[in-house]
């Protein structure tokens, strides 16, 4: 039986949350609406999760990026902490189980704890056919692409269920809905992710834990330049329908802040389309 607290005023309903859920507006307004909670994010120093990264921070988080450079990590973080935020960061390679325990130790030594998890990290080293894929490619995306955000989120679960509440986002592709040709093992990295996401949000649940998924269209970012085949996309995808443009970073970024926030504290296990059109019913 599900139970709300209610009570009516001025003909409108209003409904009570615990402190877990609901934050205070005043300092919400004062701080941000992700103040004093702590987000680590892979692959973010540049594109799709540099955005998120600054826009989180910018909402009041203290943010741990990543990703496989040093001299990449140095200069994300002089430039977010040159702009006032609150971010540290380290090298990951998420394929790597030293550098997620790395990775964790970062967070704690700096931050205390975790609340948000955030996974952009991805790769895509064939182009190429499906069955054409050697073993080594198949075990390179799918360790990157799918197992190291589990692993990495087995390794973070003890000291996010500490918080009382926290966030995963998982970030996949519209490849999932719409298959690109000779991108077909990172077509079907990036689709295991939706059932990644579903799985965990329903096992994570009952730890307060939500789990939900960005699935980003064509994005302004290096990644979906370097395979020529995505921008020569856009067209056909406009035939039918569209904004007429690709994406920019940013407009994957307040999603995902709203997605950790207390405004999502009742949306969990989905899989969320920032592509300019949607694929699904």
């Amino acid at each position: 039986m599900f139970q709300a607290v209610a009570w009516v005023r001025r003909g409108l309903f209003h409904f009570r949350a615990g402190l877990s859920v609901r934050m205070n507006s005043t300092a919400i307004d004062r701080k941000g609406v992700l103040a004093d909670r702590v987000a680590v994010i892979t692959g973010s120093t540049e594109g799709i999760g540099f955005a998120i990264a600054r826009r989180l921070a910018e909402d009041g988080a203290h943010v741990v990026i990543s990703s496989r450079k040093q001299q990449n990590v140095d200069r994300a973080v002089a430039e977010l902490q040159g702009e006032g935020l609150s971010v540290t960061g380290t090298v990951c390679h998420v394929g790597k189980a030293e550098d997620r325990e790395r990775l964790v130790a970062t967070a704690l030594e700096h931050c205390g704890g975790v609340d948000f998890l955030v996974c952009v990290a991805g790769v895509n080293p064939l182009v190429g056919s499906t069955l054409g894929a050697s073993e080594q490619v198949w075990d390179k995306i799918l360790d990157v692409n799918v197992k190291s955000p589990a692993l990495l989120l087995s390794q973070l679960l003890p000291h996010m269920e500490k918080r009382g509440t926290g966030a995963v986002v998982l970030v996949s592709s519209m490849v999932a809905y719409v298959p690109i040709p000779k991108l077909g093992v990172y077509n079907t990295s990036k689709t295991a992710l939706l059932g990644l996401c579903k799985s965990l949000a329903v096992e994570l649940a009952p730890k307060g834990i939500r789990v939900n998924c960005l699935v980003p269209g064509i994005i302004k970012t290096e990644f979906s330049q370097v395979e020529k085949t995505l921008p020569r996309l856009l067209p056909d995808f406009n035939d039918i329908y569209g904004l007429q443009r690709f994406g920019e970073p940013e407009e994957c970024a307040g999603i995902v802040s709203f997605l950790c926030s207390p405004d999502a504290s009742y949306i969990t296990g989905e899989n969320i389309v920032v592509a300019g059109y949607s694929p699904k019913l």
